[in-house]
C-alpha cells in the first residue's frame, strides 16, 4: 500500500514539472463525467481531452479515450500517469481529495440544473482560455428548447408527466433538470418539487397518482404492464406514453450542451401522442 502511494506521488510530481501556459490553458484534461466530456467538446476543445469516465460516448471523437472508471471507482494511478493538467469532476465523485492531494488540479462543476449548465459552460470557457464560446453556445441550447416548445401541441400542454430515470423507482421531478426542460415544454410534473430531483418513489406512487403521461426508456416502458396496479393505468391502455431506444434516452438524462436537442426529441414524441378522452 505504502509503495502504492509513493509511487503516485513520484508520478503526481512529474506532471507537475512542466505547468501548462496560462496563456493557452490546460492541454491536458480528464473529465470524469459524461456531461462536462459533452461540453469540453461543444465549446471546441475536444482534442485535449486525454481521458474519460467509463460512460462518455459523444461525440464520436472521445471514443477511442482512455476510459478511467466512474464516479465511485476512477482509477486514481491510470489518471496521474496520464499527467493532465486539469481533471474535470462531479461533486459527487469520490476521488476529488486523493487526486488534489496528489497535486492535480481538479475541478468541481454541477450538473444538475440549467442554471448550472450554463455556468458550467462560463467556467469551463474561461479554464480553457476560449473567450465569446460559451454565451453564443448557451443561445443556442435556449433557441433549440424554445422552438420544441413552439412545436407541442396545445391539448398536451399542462399535462402531467411521469419520467422514469430507473426502473427501481427513481423518477425526474419538477426539481431536477430534466423537470425544467418538461416545464419550458409547457407540461406539468406528476412528482413534485418537494420530493427532490430524483426521489426514489415507492411502487404504489404511480397507480395512485396516475400521470397524464409516461416516459421511459424502451425497455423499462415494455415492462411496465407488468407491474403490480399498473396494468390500469389509463396513460398505458391508450398508449399515451413515450419509450426512447437506450441512445436516445441517454441524451435525455445528460445535464449538458445538448439541453436543446434533448427538449426537440422530447417534442417529437409529445406530437405522436394520441389525444386524451
Amino acid at each position: 500500500m505504502l509503495a502504492q502511494l509513493l509511487r503516485l506521488i513520484l508520478v503526481a510530481l512529474l506532471a507537475s514539472a512542466a505547468p501548462w501556459s496560462l496563456a493557452a490553458g490546460p492541454q491536458r484534461i480528464v473529465s470524469l463525467l459524461p456531461s462536462l466530456t459533452e461540453s469540453v467538446c461543444a465549446l471546441g476543445a475536444c482534442e485535449r481531452l486525454v481521458g474519460i469516465d467509463r460512460y462518455s460516448n459523444w461525440p464520436d471523437a472521445v471514443l477511442q479515450l482512455p476510459r478511467l472508471g466512474g464516479l465511485d471507482d476512477a482509477q486514481i494511478e491510470r489518471i496521474v500517469a496520464l499527467k493532465p493538467d486539469l481533471v474535470l469532476a462531479a461533486p459527487s465523485a469520490r476521488v476529488i481529495d486523493r487526486l488534489q492531494a496528489l497535486g492535480l488540479d481538479v475541478r468541481v462543476l454541477r450538473s444538475e440544473t440549467h442554471e448550472d449548465v450554463r455556468h458550467s459552460l462560463h467556467e469551463l470557457e474561461r479554464l480553457l482560455q476560449l473567450p465569446g464560446r460559451a454565451e453564443p453556445l448557451w443561445q443556442r441550447i435556449q433557441a433549440r428548447i424554445d422552438a420544441a416548445a413552439a412545436r407541442v401541441p396545445p391539448a398536451v400542454r399542462g399535462q402531467r408527466v411521469y419520467f422514469e430515470i430507473d426502473s427501481s423507482g427513481y423518477a425526474a421531478g419538477a426539481a431536477s433538470f430534466i423537470g425544467e426542460t418538461l416545464a419550458r415544454l409547457g407540461l406539468a410534473n406528476a412528482v413534485p418539487a418537494a420530493l427532490g430531483p430524483f426521489p426514489r418513489l415507492n411502487p404504489e406512487w404511480v397507480p395512485r397518482h396516475s400521470p397524464d403521461i409516461l416516459m421511459a426508456v424502451d425497455r423499462d416502458l415494455a415492462t411496465m404492464p407488468q407491474r403490480p396496479g399498473w396494468q390500469s393505468l389509463p396513460a398505458l391502455r391508450q398508449g399515451r406514453h413515450c419509450g426512447f431506444p437506450h441512445a436516445r434516452y441517454e441524451l435525455l438524462i445528460r445535464p449538458g450542451p445538448r439541453l436543446g436537442e434533448a427538449a426537440e426529441l422530447l417534442a417529437d414524441c409529445l406530437q405522436r401522442l394520441p389525444a386524451k378522452p
